[in-house]
C-alpha cells in the first residue's frame, strides 16, 4: 500500500482560509477612505486609484485561489461552510463585491452596476442560508456567536450606497431594512453573551472592532437615501464614533494579542468610521469633524500597513494556511 504524501503547497490550499477576504473588505475600505479624502481635503487621486489597483488585484488573486480550493479541496471548504464561526466569513466575498462596486463608481458605471447587482443578489442569497442555519440547526452555541455575526447579514446595510447611485431607491431601502433591523438584534444577542457567558478567545477578540461599521456604514447608507443629515442619522453616526473611543481605550489589551487574520478586523470598521467623519463633516463644516477625520484616515492607514507588512511576514514564516 502506497501512501500519499502532499505537497506543502497543496497542504497549504487546503486550510488556505476564507478570511482572506476581509483583508479585501479592510483595503477597499482605505481605498474609498482616500477617495472621499480626495473630494474633502483635495487630497492627491493618485493615492485612491493605486489602493484601487490593489484592492482589485488582491480581490481577484485571492478569489482564484478560493476557486482552486473549492475544485482541488472541496471537502475543507464544506468543512469550512459548516463551521458555525467560520460560516459567517464567507459572506466577506459579497461585501467586497459591493466595496469594489462603489470604488469603482467614478471609473465605470457599467462595472460598478455590475459588481453591484451580483454582490447584492449573492449577498442576500448569503444572508438567507445563514439565517436559516442559525433558525433550524441544533450546532449553533451562545459560545459561536462573535461580532463575526453581523458579516452575513447586516452587511446588507452597504448595499444603498451604490444602489441609489444607479437609481434602485426602493431595492436600497429594502436591504437598509434589514441590515438596520437585525444590527439591533445580533447586537443584542451578542452583548449578551460577552456580559453573562465566557469571553471571547483570544484570537476572535480583534472582532469587536465589527462592532463600529453597522452603525458608520449605516449612517454613510442612511444619507444616500434620506438626502439630508437628520436627529437620525447624527445617533447612527456618534454611537459609531463612541464605539471607536470604546474600543481604543482597549488598545493595551489588542496589542498583546498574538497574530491572527483575524486581526484584519480592525481594518474596515475603521475605515467605515473614517468615511463617515468625513461626510458629517461635508454636511456640516464643523472643524472639529475635519481634524477628527483626519486623524481617523491617518489611524487607519497606519493599521492597514502594519496589517499588510503582518501579514506578509506570516506569509514568508508560514504561518498562515496551517491546520487549527
Amino acid at each position: 500500500m502506497l501512501n500519499t504524501i502532499e505537497s506543502p503547497a497543496a497542504t497549504r490550499l487546503e486550510h488556505f482560509p476564507i478570511t482572506f477576504f476581509a483583508m479585501i473588505m479592510g483595503i477597499t475600505g482605505l481605498t474609498l477612505a482616500w477617495e472621499k479624502a480626495a473630494q474633502v481635503f483635495g487630497a492627491p487621486i493618485v493615492i485612491s486609484q493605486a489602493l484601487l489597483i490593489i484592492s482589485a488585484s488582491l480581490f481577484a488573486i485571492v478569489t482564484i485561489i478560493f476557486l482552486l480550493k473549492v475544485l482541488l479541496k472541496g471537502a475543507a471548504v464544506q468543512a469550512e461552510f459548516a463551521h458555525p464561526i467560520k460560516l459567517s466569513f464567507f459572506p466577506a466575498f459579497s461585501i467586497s463585491m459591493l466595496l469594489l462596486s462603489i470604488a469603482t463608481l467614478s471609473l465605470s458605471e457599467q462595472l460598478s452596476l455590475l459588481l453591484w447587482a451580483a454582490g447584492s443578489a449573492l449577498h442576500l442569497l448569503f444572508t438567507l442560508y445563514v439565517l436559516t442555519q442559525w433558525i433550524h440547526h441544533p450546532k449553533f452555541q451562545i459560545a459561536h456567536s462573535t461580532p463575526a455575526w453581523f458579516i452575513p447579514v447586516v452587511g446588507n446595510i452597504l448595499v444603498p450606497i451604490a444602489g441609489v447611485e444607479h437609481g434602485f431607491i426602493e431595492l436600497s431601502w429594502f436591504f437598509f431594512s434589514i441590515g438596520l433591523v437585525y444590527w439591533i438584534i445580533l447586537k443584542t444577542l451578542i452583548l449578551n453573551r460577552m456580559l453573562f457567558h465566557d469571553p471571547l478567545p483570544e484570537k476572535m477578540l480583534p472582532t469587536l472592532f465589527i462592532l463600529i461599521a453597522p452603525p458608520a456604514v449605516g449612517f454613510i447608507s442612511y444619507i444616500k437615501l434620506n438626502g439630508e443629515l437628520d436627529n437620525f442619522a447624527r445617533i447612527l453616526y456618534y454611537s459609531a464614533i463612541f464605539l471607536v473611543l470604546l474600543l481604543l481605550s482597549q488598545l493595551p489589551r489588542f496589542t498583546r494579542i498574538n497574530f491572527y487574520m483575524s486581526w484584519w478586523a480592525y481594518s474596515f470598521p475603521l475605515a467605515a468610521s473614517a468615511i463617515a467623519t468625513q461626510l458629517i463633516y461635508s454636511l456640516t463644516g464643523d472643524a472639529f469633524f475635519y481634524y477628527l477625520a483626519f486623524a481617523l484616515l491617518a489611524l487607519t492607514t497606519t493599521v492597514i500597513l502594519l496589517l499588510l507588512a503582518r501579514t506578509a511576514v506570516a506569509i514568508v514564516r508560514n504561518e498562515i494556511c496551517q491546520p487549527e
